[in-house]
């Protein structure tokens, strides 16, 4: 290594020498203390398994639905303490992972999925209104920025595309001058602004939020009780904890990338690790120095993406690139903390933000999501239609959450609604193959991934293949 570049590296790992290993947005002196723990047994009409943001949503419908239903919610540990209290607070309308995605799986849908999206982020907002959730909801919208030439081509014709299929409502095509002007980095070659489908928000307090809401509707909330088992119980169904059971008419499974207590589902996910960084607060000179008065959220065009945003103390978030995938699956808390990525993000950063030369990081995290191989939610039921789940957000899980309750809700009551006729809905993934085999694809696909960056977008022939197959591996 040239002496100039181990000097830069140097730099990039000092600002990281005092960063906590925690999620910044988990260490708020404001934050709840847990319900009680389940002991003995309890009944209910509908048990909600799962404290995260499908667990909380959909406990939070069904009341709002109908407020006489008897509502049990139970978390293996604490409300939000896993991707819901950790991600980059990106909430989406969004139910495809992205436009793309959602165009290449469902294109005789894709008006009524994007139609669907904007009124679930609309009835978010409300929501968070509603019941008085300080979340720092900020409806500022995302750009999706391009580093290299090739990708400014593509979202300019991309943009072209969107705009003949009349798709392109509230998005707007910017130049590099355009983008810098929004948000000033060297490394910017074009972008597209989604002026109103995101909003940046604070994800630990929308979940402790939702989780207020809830108790003050009635739902009982049990933390620290581990959904062991699921059996069929007389007309109902029981689950078992540590200390006690539910007995519940019926069962809304929220547990995404824990282990479903149906084995049938756990086949369409795979545990994949996202890492971030925080800054310390920027001052009002390094704020001026970038730009960002919009406050959007911003993500690169690579196959290996970033994703940044400011907070509402004006730090930045700066998280993933690397998704890592362990062999067989596993889901282990020392996962969590990976030094290598967070040097490897710290160089980043300073290669978009030269002029924020000696700002610290504060806060380094990680942890798993689930994703399943087609990128967005699946959905279910099992037990007669007893029981129901939704699993496989990939990522962009804060908003399509509350969708997916809504369809978990739908499918209990066993009603056709213009949800559940959804072909998104209707029909499942492909499941991930047996190890090795899962591993081995999918370690094939993130090199495959990171040489079409390097080589001008170009995709090799296994992932033409996964193209064709409509399978494919992303965080």
């Amino acid at each position: 290594m040239a002496p100039s570049a181990m000097s830069r590296q140097a730099d990039w790992t000092r600002s990281l020498s005092e960063a906590q290993p925690v999620p910044y947005w988990l260490e708020d002196p404001g934050k709840p203390h847990p319900e009680p723990a389940l002991t003995g047994a309890d009944t209910c009409d509908l048990l909600v398994v799962g404290g995260g943001y499908s667990g909380l949503w959909t406990a939070l419908c069904a009341k709002e639905r109908d407020p006489g239903r008897d509502v049990v919610l139970l978390e293996g540990h604490e409300v939000g303490w896993a991707a819901s209290g950790r991600n980059g607070g990106f909430c989406a309308a969004s139910l495809t992972h992205g436009l793309p995605n959602g165009l290449a799986r469902w294109p005789e849908e894709i008006h009524r999925l994007q139609e669907l999206g904007r009124r679930n982020l609309d009835e978010i907002e409300a929501a968070v209104d509603r019941h008085g959730i300080d979340c720092e909801f900020e409806r500022t919208g995302e750009i999706d920025v391009a580093t290299e030439t090739y990708q400014a081509w593509e979202l300019r014709d991309w943009h072209q595309d969107l705009e003949r299929q009349g798709l392109a409502d509230d998005i707007e095509f910017l130049d590099a001058d355009a983008v810098r002007a929004q948000v000033n980095s060297p490394t910017f070659e074009a972008g597209l602004w989604d002026r109103r489908g995101v909003a940046m928000l604070n994800p630990a307090k929308l979940a402790w939020g939702l989780k207020q809401a809830c108790l003050a509707l009635g739902v009982r909330v049990y933390e620290h009780t581990p959904a062991l088992a699921l059996k069929a119980y007389g007309a109902g169904m029981a689950v078992r904890t540590p200390y006690g059971s539910v007995r519940a008419r019926q069962v809304a499974l929220a547990t995404n990338i824990f282990p479903n207590l149906l084995k049938r589902v756990r086949a369409y996910t795979v545990p994949v690790y996202d890492y971030a960084l925080m800054t310390e607060p920027l001052t009002a000179e390094q704020l001026g120095a970038i730009g960002w008065k919009n406050r959007q959220g911003l993500g690169d065009s690579a196959n290996q993406f970033h994703y940044f945003r400011l907070s509402a103390d004006n730090r930045i978030l700066w998280g993933g690139y690397d998704a890592i995938h362990h062999y067989g699956g596993r889901v282990r808390r020392e996962y969590d903390d990976r030094p290598e990525t967070y040097a490897k993000l710290a160089g980043h950063f300073f290669s978009c933000f030269p002029q924020l030369e000696g700002v610290r990081f504060t806060h380094a995290w990680g942890g798993a999501i689930d994703t399943c191989s087609r990128f967005s939610a699946f959905f279910g039921t099992a037990h007669q239609g007893k029981v129901a789940y939704a699993a496989g957000y990939t990522g962009l899980g804060v908003g399509a959450t509350r969708f997916g309750a809504d369809v978990m809700l739908d499918l209990l009551a066993g009603e056709e609604t213009e949800r559940t006729r959804l072909e998104m809905v209707r029909k499942k993934p492909l499941p991930f193959p047996p190890e090795p085999f899962a591993w081995t694809g999918i370690a094939l696909t993130k090199w495959s991934l990171a040489r079409a960056d390097a080589h001008g977008g170009r995709r090799n022939l296994w992932l033409r293949a996964m193209d064709r197959l409509g399978l494919g591996f992303d965080s």
